[in-house]
């Protein structure tokens, strides 16, 4: 592609900057190479009542920082009581999402029905407040779609993050209102299959995210190498940028094209 990247604005749909593992790298300057990197926005995704003021203070101290709060289904099982009053406080103070909820078989002793009752009240929320809203999927994609149908959809629509669900699923889901963001993950040899999705998704639907620390993709997909406190490699917010080339490659797009388009899709969305 001809373009090069200084021509192109770069939003982070997905992240988790709040995690523990990436706080020495945001202190010893992770926001400045963050901000040389042309990333304009990065929207950090709480999972638990105990995260979210952490991120409320990433999104205090750097203007790049869009704040999202949720109850992921990997904490609906250690969930206390008051939760919902706590997240509708957040939410409705301003300038925050919803989000990460969602549905997940994937791990050892869910609770769908719980599940299903935190979803839903998350869900609801990000409607009647007209708030966009984060969502995670593991081998639930046909019960969320379920689900879906049977509500009405957020004026705004939703976002599938990270979506990993059937490309004969696409037109469902779109139909209903649905994002769908790629990351760098599902540039990995094996991902083939969920990559069609991507290649099937309405262009005015597409976003872009890292997922970081987690989901950290291909070599193609990586720009810096980050370690945690344990010398494990995980994801960098810094890889967003080599990210979009590699889904502006996928839909043979040039970069300076497809990054206007992800910002319009993302202002539509976000703001």
């Amino acid at each position: 592609m001809s373009a090069q990247s200084g021509s192109c604005a770069f939003f982070d749909a997905h992240c988790h900057l709040q995690d523990s593992r990436l706080a020495l790298w945001l202190s010893e300057g992770g926001d400045e190479r963050i901000r040389a990197s042309g990333i304009r926005a990065i929207v950090v995704n709480g999972t638990h009542p105990e995260d979210w003021d952490r991120v409320a203070s990433l999104a205090n101290r750097y203007e790049f920082v869009k704040p999202s709060y949720g109850l992921h289904p990997w904490r609906v099982n250690d969930r206390t009581d008051g939760w919902e009053e706590a997240l509708r406080q957040r939410v409705e103070a301003g300038g925050a999402a919803i989000g990460e909820i969602g549905l997940d078989r994937w791990i050892d002793d869910y609770d769908m029905d719980a599940q299903t009752s935190a979803f839903l009240y998350q869900y609801r929320l990000s409607r009647e407040l007209d708030l966009p809203v984060s969502i995670h999927c593991l081998r639930a994609w046909g019960t969320l779609l379920e689900l879906l149908e049977k509500e009405e959809s957020p004026p705004r629509g939703f976002l599938l993050h990270s979506y990993g669900g059937p490309l004969e699923m696409v037109d469902s889901f779109a139909k209903l209102g649905a994002r769908f963001s790629f990351s760098g993950y599902f540039a990995r040899a094996a991902s083939a299959k969920k990559r069609r999705a991507f290649e099937a998704a309405p262009m005015d639907r597409l976003l872009i995210e890292t997922d970081a620390p987690d989901m950290l993709g291909p070599e193609e997909t990586i720009a810096e190498t980050v370690a945690d406190d344990k010398g494990r490699e995980i994801n960098s917010p810094i890889n967003l940028p080599k990210i979009y080339r590699y889904a502006a490659n996928m839909r043979g797009m040039e970069l300076e094209a497809f990054c206007a388009a992800i910002e319009s899709n993302f202002k539509a969305f976000y703001e």
